[in-house]
């Protein structure tokens, strides 16, 4: 297919798709002539991940760059390649070497110790962990961190259940865009879901009692 086409399937523009091209998010077309290039299923694919990433996830252009050079590294297996690419799109804290962070960062060691956790001392999670926690530390709310074990409870049944929907995937890149598109966007439905859930908690019960 032509560009024209490519631009329609992708609903991206034909300017984006070309700025897409020059930053390396897309793989070249096959060259038909001096200005005119073909274009597969394969890119219109391509396109709606990145679309995903930038305008749902929220990715900067570097970061979609950097997210799929780590989808596609060779020599490593789907779910290796789909967990660095996990850890790319976490962007990393800056260290504030103060009492709150130090605090912080025993809290979010003494967590995963006690839940026998296996997280990788590189996984950029625990900075953003971290930073919450000193945060928390800092604004005086240290009773927040008496949920800390209920939140990672919670998040370890959603885990096991994203684990096993993506492994239903039928091939390595069906997979690892599965993942990715699932780590940005998951984000934003736990998000929503637990808003519901607040409001739910907070009326929805006082209001069918009080029927």
């Amino acid at each position: 297919m032509r560009i024209a086409e490519l631009s329609r399937r992708a609903d991206v523009p034909v300017p984006t798709i070309k700025f897409y091209l020059r930053e390396g998010l897309l793989f070249p077309g096959e060259r038909t002539s001096h200005n005119q290039a073909q274009y597969t299923d394969g890119h219109v694919r391509r396109l709606k991940l990145i679309k995903a990433l930038i305008e749902v996830g929220g990715l900067s252009v570097a970061a979609t760059r950097h997210v799929l050079g780590k989808m596609y590294e060779p020599g490593m297996s789907a779910l290796d390649s789909a967990g660095k690419a996990q850890f790319a799109m976490t962007t990393p804290r800056p260290v504030i070497d103060d009492e709150a962070w130090k605090a912080a960062s025993e809290q979010t060691d003494s967590l995963i110790e006690r839940l026998g956790w296996a997280v990788r001392t590189t996984n950029p999670a625990r900075q953003t962990l971290t930073s919450a926690l000193a945060t928390l530390y800092r604004l005086g709310h240290t009773d927040q961190l008496e949920l800390l074990d209920e939140y990672a409870r919670a998040a370890r049944q959603v885990a096991r259940a994203d684990l096993a929907q993506v492994l239903k995937e039928p091939d390595h890149d069906r997979l690892m865009e599965t993942t990715v598109v699932w780590t940005a966007l998951g984000d934003l439905v736990f998000s929503a879901l637990r808003r519901f859930a607040h409001e739910d908690a907070a009326y929805g019960s006082s209001s069918s009692s009080e029927g």
